[in-house]
């Protein structure tokens, strides 16, 4: 049935709202694991980065856990030791031969 049309009844019946609810009921579980996973996924690769445990992300289920988790990231000494890369030098090639 259109969403639409079933706005603009009259009276809707008790049964038409219950199947309305059932569907809802069975979309928003879906649409909360989609929250979690886009929510947990990049903290937990930043907290790895960072040198932290990645269980730190599941901070972010409670209240206001997301925000002590970002300060915990922003304040805290990252483990992380930078990669020092080597200066480039040019490999050595053997003289010239002489030109007559």
């Amino acid at each position: 049935m259109n969403l639409a049309l079933f706005l603009l009844q009259q009276q809707p019946s008790e049964a038409d709202i219950e199947r309305i609810l059932m569907g809802f009921a069975a979309i928003i579980p879906i649409f909360i694991l989609i929250g979690m996973a886009v929510v947990i996924i990049p903290t937990w690769f930043i907290c790895k980065k960072a040198g932290f445990t990645p269980w730190l992300s599941l901070l972010c289920f409670v209240p206001l856990g997301g925000l002590v988790l970002l300060y915990i990231l922003a304040f805290s000494e990252w483990k992380v030791v930078p990669v020092v890369t080597a200066p480039y030098i040019p490999p050595a090639y053997p003289p010239y031969p002489p030109q007559a």
